[in-house]
């Protein structure tokens, strides 16, 4: 591994409870999501990340679900607000319909799960963890860390994990919020 990009702490220290405390006083979700961004290129350096809110209601075709990115590091490039439709996928069917983690490595899985690939490359962006984030059994939101890197460290996806899970207070779920796959509400 190549010094310059391993993680320079793990998420255990990285994630503290100084740091869920100055969450927890952030006066709006702006504030919060630059403290969890900072804690991100901790936890992942040399990576990027997006949170994506689902805005799929009842009225919209079954089978897909409305993405809209709700923050992104690189405002520039991926923007928010920017909005994205997702078919039934092997992706799609972890994170939406069984609510689980998805880990991505390799150009290859970037390429085949998401079809902005070419706007990544840019990057060089060679992995993803992709964390759900959940109320119930609901998908409201997925909290997304691409990668430099091939492979990720086990305590990488710990961290960007536990940073999904701080953000979620902070993600509103869409009004209307309702999406099926294959004629089945995933409620």
């Amino acid at each position: 591994m190549d010094p310059s990009t391993a993680p320079t702490t793990t998420a255990a220290t990285a994630i503290t409870a100084g740091f869920l405390d100055s969450l927890a006083e952030a006066q709006d979700a702006g504030e919060a999501m630059r403290l969890i961004d900072q804690r991100r290129l901790q936890v992942a350096p040399g990576s990027i990340f997006s949170i994506q809110q689902n805005v799929t209601t009842g009225g919209d075709a079954a089978g897909q679900v409305l993405l809209r990115r709700f923050y992104s590091s690189e405002a520039a490039t991926f923007p928010v607000n920017g909005a994205k439709r997702k078919t039934l996928t092997p992706w799609s069917d972890r994170l939406f319909v069984q609510g689980r983690v998805f880990v991505g490595e390799g150009e290859h899985v970037l390429a085949r799960n998401f079809d902005d690939f070419e706007q990544m490359r840019d990057y060089r962006l060679r992995s993803v963890v992709n964390v759900p984030l959940m109320q119930g059994r609901i998908c409201f939101a997925t909290f997304n860390v691409f990668g430099t890197r091939e492979r990720w460290l086990p305590e990488e996806i710990l961290g960007i994990r536990l940073l999904a899970l701080a953000a979620a207070r902070w993600v509103p779920v869409a009004t209307g919020l309702a999406y099926s796959f294959e004629g089945t509400p995933c409620l």
